[in-house]
């Protein structure tokens, strides 16, 4: 180990400097290693694909040349039977290879198989693979997304964030709720009521921000607010990072009511005379009723003249589900990915 010498002043900072280069270039060099790997899983499903439709080859060929390139390369995972055809899977799934270069290629094998078991729809499966590139998504985030359906429920729930929030703001808001919310991991019944829903959420709060979405930072619960002398409560309190705003959340556990706006509406004039910072968006409410009418909701907020949405809540009913294609389960995929010698094939 070399001898402990009085060290340059900006040693220290330049130090901390090249470690972050460091680890940039090892990240930057895996991906590119990622990216090189499923392009050519890509390339040779491509040809499985090409010469089964020329020449008509069997599930015996496929399984001669599974054998042949173990064999050629011994150290190598991902060649069993199972795997080819996969790729084939994968090469029919995404026709153009710049797809795979721009997009799919940046998610693991992996994340790629996941895609291909769960979602049909080549929009969706395109939407996922950029959701998971941009937030980074393990595989289990992406499998818990797309069986709740994130993406098909984001923006759908009724507000007015279009009359009342600036572009692109009013858009970032509007993705940002769903409809409806999933909260059938909370172990309460349809008749909890709503100091009941509100303590199981709190106590489940990770998988609360989960459902919520990205950007969703939890503040507090029966957060307190003196106006004209009087006390009030809010239900739950967050902050939205991206749109660097308060979010207050009000639970009804009935249908929604128009006369539930007013009492929304005036917690959003509260938090932004109490509570906004100078350099704050304007606060967003956010109603989760029990049920809905989607058009008494519209007028109710006509001529409300703050941000407000208002979504369903789901308590013990998952939605319907139509995600499986006709290939196996995930876990069907592993089982069959894995080598004689218990190691799995998949990077």
């Amino acid at each position: 180990m070399p001898a402990i010498v009085p060290l340059p002043s900006d040693y220290g900072p330049w130090l901390a400097e090249l470690k972050a280069r460091i680890h940039v270039a090892q990240q930057q060099a895996a991906r590119s290693v990622n990216s090189e790997l499923v392009l050519l899983y890509w390339q040779i499903g491509r040809g499985i694909l090409e010469r089964q439709g020329r020449e008509g080859w069997g599930s015996k060929v496929i399984e001669r040349l599974a054998q042949d390139l173990r064999n050629a390369f011994p150290t190598m995972k991902g060649f069993s039977r199972a795997n080819l055809l996969y790729m084939r899977a994968f090469a029919e799934a995404w026709p153009d290879q710049a797809i795979v270069q721009q997009a799919v290629g940046r998610l693991p094998w992996g994340h790629n198989l996941v895609l291909l078991s769960k979602l049909k729809a080549t929009d969706l499966r395109l939407a996922y693979t950029q959701r998971a590139i941009d937030q980074g998504w393990s595989r289990a985030v992406l499998v818990h997304h797309i069986e709740r359906r994130l993406l098909e429920r984001e923006g759908q729930a009724v507000s007015n964030f279009a009359l009342h929030l600036p572009e692109p703001n009013s858009d970032l808001a509007r993705e940002a709720l769903k409809d409806p919310y999933l909260f059938d991991f909370l172990g309460v019944g349809d008749e909890a009521n709503e100091r009941a829903i509100e303590d199981a959420l709190v106590q489940h709060i990770t998988r609360f921000l989960l459902e919520l979405g990205a950007g969703f930072a939890y503040v507090g619960r029966q957060v307190p607010l003196e106006v004209g002398g009087e006390d009030f409560f809010i239900d739950l309190l967050f902050y939205h990072l991206k749109l660097r705003c308060y979010v207050v959340i009000e639970l009804k556990a009935t249908a929604f009511k128009p006369e539930h706006t007013g009492q929304l509406s005036f917690y959003l004039s509260a938090v932004d005379a109490e509570l906004k910072g100078e350099h704050d968006a304007p606060t967003i409410g956010m109603l989760l009723c029990k049920s809905k009418n989607k058009v008494v909701a519209e007028y109710a907020l006509r001529n409300i003249n703050q941000p407000i949405g208002v979504a369903e809540y789901q308590l013990t009913e998952s939605l319907p589900s139509d995600l499986q294609s006709s290939l196996p389960s995930i876990e069907a995929i592993e089982q069959a990915l894995t080598e004689p010698d218990g190691s799995t094939s998949m990077p």
